[in-house]
């Protein structure tokens, strides 16, 4: 979605090309797909492979020791439909547990849909099967991926839902979160089993993008601003602790003064606990390239940092909200000794003194005030 991505996928390339000088360097992935052009004129590239190709490196392998560096080998399709399954461990305790990939929203902003493809999934079944795998793994808390989730199931005829609660009846994982999903797709149904399911938690982030309608149309999203404000509101009347993160997009091409500041107050106004803010980035090819007005790098960054205060204000609001009540904390290996971190139920993040190995257990602790840091709250064991 932005440069900045690139940018980074740029410096991961050029760093380790210096730290191996002589190793084989392939590079897949969104910005092989998106730009296999560039990639391959980087210096120690050997082989560009798109985003379907990962699986086709060991055809290469034969013809690896003739290649002459110098020239790399490109290779890309633009048709993306097969789904490859990933349940993948965090550096901490959770899983990550990949439902579905592609986009079928084409958003004027996005190229996701040029770089993952069409919105596609693997069946209930294989996922509820790797998520039995996750627990006898030790595993206790999953979080659900994709790029847009609550389209699961357009390749098997099931749904999003049903994937819910199957996954519900599997023993052993004690906690599931669900990662970003569209707001349209978060639907009552859905909305209404997390609240009384035995393993879903009172988590969401759901992104946004603007507050202006007149944004939100320029970007062709899928909803209203009073849409969203009453699927806001609905998911705090179901789980009033609810911690609801909200993505927000601000100097698009289209956003005048007034329209941010419209956005601004819409957001001020809603029941959420973060924002994640982004500023605007031109996509090659994408639609919003045709909307005329367009906002400086200078207002972009004075945008961001407004909605980065209101965050700001925003999350510690929701933190103060539960100082001196009780929770349960899944607790995390730390690098600190004697000192552990974890999460609520409802993703407020916790620090308190531990003796011994308590990682990757569910503890119940009172929560305190700020730790130092302000990065999570005080807490001890009860």
């Amino acid at each position: 979605v932005t440069e900045m991505a690139d940018k980074k996928c740029r410096q991961a390339i050029h760093r380790l090309v210096k730290q191996h000088p002589g190793a084989f360097v392939v590079v897949t992935g969104c910005y092989a797909q998106l730009k296999p052009g560039d990639v391959a004129k980087i210096d120690g590239v050997d082989v560009v492979l798109g985003a379907e190709q990962k699986g086709e490196l060991l055809q290469y392998l034969g013809d690896l020791q003739k290649h002459e560096k110098g020239e790399a080998i490109t290779t890309t399709t633009k048709d993306i439909r097969s789904f490859s399954p990933s349940c993948s461990r965090g550096d901490r305790t959770r899983f990550f547990l990949k439902v579905q990939d592609g986009c079928d929203y084409f958003c004027s902003y996005c190229t996701i849909p040029f770089a993952r493809g069409r919105s596609r999934n693997g069946t209930i079944a294989s996922m509820v099967e790797q998520a039995r795998q996750a627990a006898a793994e030790g595993g206790k808390e999953i979080v659900l991926t994709g790029v847009n989730i609550g389209d699961f199931g357009k390749t098997t005829g099931e749904s999003f839902l049903d994937l819910v609660k199957a996954l519900d009846r599997v023993e052993g994982i004690a906690r599931y979160r669900i990662s970003s999903i569209e707001p349209n797709l978060l639907t009552e149904e859905v909305l209404a089993y997390c609240a009384e399911s035995r393993a879903f938690m009172p988590h969401f982030h759901i992104p946004l993008q603007s507050g202006s309608d007149e944004v939100l149309k320029l970007m062709r999203r899928r909803y209203t601003t009073n849409f969203f404000a009453e699927k806001i509101s609905r998911v705090k009347e179901l789980m009033p602790d609810a911690f609801i993160g909200v993505d927000v997009i601000v100097g698009t091409r289209g956003e005048t003064e007034e329209c941010f500041e419209e956005a601004f107050e819409f957001i001020r106004s809603l029941d959420v606990s973060q924002l994640h803010v982004f500023s605007y980035s031109e996509r090659p090819g994408t639609m919003a390239l045709k909307i005329e007005h367009s906002v400086s790098p200078e207002e972009k960054h004075r945008r961001s940092q407004r909605l980065l205060e209101l965050s700001d204000a925003k999350w510690e609001a929701f933190y103060r909200r539960y100082i001196g009540t009780e929770a349960e904390v899944l607790l995390e290996r730390s690098r600190t000794e004697g000192v552990m971190h974890g999460f609520t139920a409802n993703y407020i993040r916790v620090e308190l003194p531990v003796e011994g190995n308590l990682d990757n257990q569910i503890v119940r602790v009172r929560l305190g005030d700020f730790n130092v840091g302000r990065s999570a709250l005080r807490a001890t064991l009860l």
